[in-house]
């Protein structure tokens, strides 16, 4: 939903009543994740999406059903290859979508879970439409008793987002909890034309970038345009001092050994996600017998990409930068980097902890009663 921040604010700031389709279970493959949402406002406005095109008007006319009752909907959108004209997913899975209405008493809960950088979770019961904003210090909205306050904290901590089934103070009650977190970090280390088309890779990944080297002259706003913030250190010192979480990810590019290998002894002792150094077979191996030199154990060095990237045969630095992404995106997702046309998997695996309903060949609505 925080992809939709800007339009529902400039709703909210108006008083404007809209509707919101969100999906809350996924079976199988499908284009978009769980959390994905489509809104529809009073006049017909719509932004986002559910589908990427396979079942947007129809979540669409249920967000004009829903502003015209106020009643909260479930939807099940699937896929049948009997039925041409049945509305649903090519791509053969099925996601369930819950829609629902938001008006001028919700409108703080919402606003405390688009607000970022800060960690939240939106919390809606898939019975009434009640909503909670959760975060680690408070909540906004009360259907939650502590006890699910605890639970949904947890699942935030993880950055969690999925169907549970969970007590409240008027007994047990299926919730969707959708976790938002800050933008996982990508430090790159090294000012070079590698490093300023991967901070555009990053940036457009999602990331939060930090270009960091210790030459003032080379790590400029001028040559790093799409950084989030420009670091004049040491790298090795700034890593040692910067938070850093399981998200993480780090770039060392400057394939200088001066600089990589106390940046490097750090990193792969560090709990994150990635560490990558860039370098040719001759540096990668040198680099290695520095490490084990200075302490750093097989273990520790096995979680080092080195040389850096997947191996697409380009030469440029957008090309470089690409296959250093791609394997980002590898590592934190899990993908084999083959050939999709070479494997059987599905294209869009499933995220969330979900038990999805039966394919189905058209949507089939279930009206539950409003809160309102």
């Amino acid at each position: 939903m925080r992809e939709l921040t800007a339009s529902l604010l400039r709703w909210h700031a108006t008083d404007t009543p809209y509707a919101v389709a969100t999906i809350v279970e996924v079976t199988g493959s499908a284009p978009r994740p769980a959390g994905a949402t489509l809104a529809v406002d009073a006049a017909g406005t719509v932004v986002g999406s559910i589908s990427g095109g396979c079942v947007e008007a129809a979540a669409y006319d249920l967000c004009r059903q829903v502003l015209r009752s106020g009643t909260p909907m479930r939807a099940s959108f699937g896929y049948s290859d009997s039925d041409t004209f049945a509305i649903g997913l090519t791509c053969g899975g099925t996601i369930d979508v819950f829609v629902h209405r938001v008006s001028r008493v919700d409108q703080p809960i919402v606003e405390a879970a688009l607000r970022p950088p800060s960690s939240v979770a939106l919390v809606r019961d898939l019975d009434s439409g009640a909503m909670t904003a959760v975060d680690p210090h408070r909540t906004v909205g009360a259907f939650l008793d502590d006890a699910a306050v605890a639970e949904v904290r947890a699942m935030l901590d993880i950055g969690a987002t999925g169907v549970r089934r969970i007590g409240c103070d008027t007994g047990e009650s299926t919730i969707f909890v959708e976790s938002f977190a800050p933008p996982p970090r990508m430090i790159v280390c090294g000012a070079t034309d590698f490093a300023a088309a991967v901070c555009q890779v990053g940036s457009l990944l999602g990331y939060r970038v930090t270009l960091c080297d210790a030459r003032a002259v080379f790590a400029t706003r001028d040559r790093f345009p799409d950084a989030d913030e420009i670091v004049v250190r040491w790298p090795h010192r700034y890593l040692a001092d910067t938070p850093t979480d399981a998200r993480t990810v780090v770039c060392v590019l400057t394939h200088d050994p001066k600089f990589d290998i106390p940046l490097l002894e750090i990193a792969l002792r560090l709990p994150i996600a990635y560490v990558g150094a860039m370098g040719s077979r001759r540096a990668d191996a040198d680099r290695r017998t520095r490490l084990r030199a200075a302490g750093v154990t097989d273990t520790e060095l096995a979680r080092l990409h080195s040389p850096i990237g997947l191996d697409l045969g380009g030469r440029t630095a957008a090309e470089a930068a690409v296959a250093i992404g791609a394997e980002i995106v590898a590592v934190r997702c899990g993908g084999s980097t083959r050939p999709l046309h070479a494997t059987d998997q599905p294209i869009h695996p499933t995220t969330g902890p979900g038990r999805g309903r039966p394919n189905t060949s058209r949507f089939d609505l279930e009206s539950v009663p409003s809160s309102q």
